[in-house]
């Protein structure tokens, strides 16, 4: 299979798989005139890669879930490991945005969004309260 082949059957742009070889996630064979040529194994582990990027895993925790992925004597527990502190750092973004919505949510209720040119928005951004 060639590149635009697994681009379409994976979903992930050309560039992004041409980046994943680079940096060694993938390795296709290469044909005698030095192109690409996709196995079924590689394909697989192209939608591992995209799966495991949407759930927002960085590179790193790709490379290590695509290696206990490979390991056919992992231990379930480096699995979960990896995937818990994923986990806890969704729920630390979760709630700074949170309390970035509670303090937009507050400076939006004290604007009086008239004509006057005093806004508890600038204030604020600015530093002064």
């Amino acid at each position: 299979m060639n590149i635009g082949d697994v681009a379409e059957n994976t979903g992930l742009p050309a560039k992004t798989i041409r980046y994943y070889e680079d940096i060694g996630l993938i390795k296709p064979m290469r044909d005698g005139n030095g192109y690409r040529r996709f196995r079924d194994q590689d394909v697989h582990k192209l939608n591992f890669l995209g799966r495991a990027r949407a759930l927002g895993f960085t590179i790193e925790d790709c490379r290590t879930l695509l290696a206990l992925y490979e390991d056919e004597t992992r231990a379930s527990a480096d699995v979960k490991r990896v995937a818990r502190e994923h986990l806890t750092q969704i729920e630390a973004k979760i709630a700074d945005l949170n309390a970035m919505r509670g303090t937009l949510s507050h400076l939006i209720d004290a604007c009086a969004g008239d004509d006057r040119p005093d806004c508890p928005i600038l204030k604020d951004l600015g530093g002064k309260s």
